[in-house]
């Protein structure tokens, strides 16, 4: 097994917490769970609802797979983080598989949790895997 390789994406979301945006070990790589929050102006509110808080964390999962020479196409499996999950569930389910064919999905598991980082209300990590 290679030495995994840390990533830091220039131009990436500004972490919220002490991580690397991905860690890439044999092919596999691991996206740290991405916020709602703008790379450009990580200071301002976070968008409202959870349509554009899901299109703002799949925007910087894409930054963060472009960053590693990869794109949404080598997700493999997400893990989803809803704080509201009964009343956001389908709308996010909605907003998400917008950005993946039908018969491409990833694998993946939601969960419903009290509480994110920066208040946000939902957070994706995923995997993907270099051809």
């Amino acid at each position: 097994m290679a030495d995994p390789k840390f990533h830091m994406i220039d131009g990436g979301p500004r972490p919220v917490a002490p991580f690397s945006h991905a860690v890439e070990a044999d092919g596999w790589v691991i996206l740290t769970g991405q916020m709602p929050t703008d790379p450009e102006a990580p200071d301002v509110p976070l968008p409202e609802g959870i349509e554009a808080q899901t299109r703002a964390v799949m925007r910087n999962l894409e930054i963060v797979l472009k960053g590693v020479g990869l794109d949404l196409s080598h997700v493999v499996q997400c893990r989803c983080f809803l704080t509201e999950f009964e009343r956001d569930y389908a709308a996010f389910n909605e907003t998400y598989q917008s950005y993946f064919p039908a018969d491409r999905r990833p694998a993946r598991t939601t969960v419903g949790v009290t509480a994110l980082a920066v208040g946000a209300l939902v957070e994706v990590d995923c995997v993907a895997r270099r051809p």
